[in-house]
This record gives C-alpha cells, structure tokens and sequence, in this order.
C-alpha cells in the first residue's frame, strides 16, 4: 500500500489519470490476492490430513499417506495460486489418489 499511496505526503503520488490508478489497483491485487487464497485454503482443516482414509477406487481402508507432497499451481480469477497435494496409495488395489479434499 506504501508504494501507492507513500506515507510521507511530500512524495508525489504515481500516475496522472483514473486509468493509471486502476492499473497500479490490479497489479497490487494480482500479487496479494493470489497468497491470500493460499494461506486461506492453508487454513481449512481438511486441508490436511493424517490418515489415508478409504480407497476411492476399491473401497479398502488398506492405505497410507506417501512422504510425497506435490505443490500443483491453480489458476484462480486473480492468478496462479500454489496448493500443497497430499498422495496416498491403497495396498489392496495399488490404486493411488489424493486423500485431502479439494
């Protein structure tokens, strides 16, 4: 916010028109509001889990979470958003999939 509207009133502020200060508002948004959805989904307490849970493809509870966790990038309204991914394998089945909800 100090960039755009500095604190000290000497500082001229950027821009001339209505145009220039909607462009400093987006390129402010595009860089706040992606890391504001990444620390609210970070949040959700299905976020992340500490058991496998059920084996979505054969219905076994014979699975466990891998080390594994991947950070996939979304495309979200405001930008790419980075969401950690939890993986977890059924011994049953060999099946693989993600046991935290989306």
């Amino acid at each position: 916010m100090d960039r755009m509207i500095p604190p000290d009133e000497e500082v001229p502020l950027k821009g001339a028109t209505f145009a220039d200060f909607e462009d400093q508002v987006e390129e402010l948004a595009r860089g706040v509001l992606p890391l504001v959805l990444e620390e609210r989904a970070a949040l959700e307490s299905n976020a992340e889990v500490t058991m496998a849970g059920r084996c979505p493809h054969c219905g076994s509870e014979r699975t466990y979470l891998e080390k594994q966790v991947t950070q996939p990038e979304i495309r979200a309204v405001h930008g790419p958003v980075v969401l950690p991914r939890q993986h977890a394998r059924c011994r049953a089945c060999g099946g693989s999939f993600s046991p935290s909800s989306p």
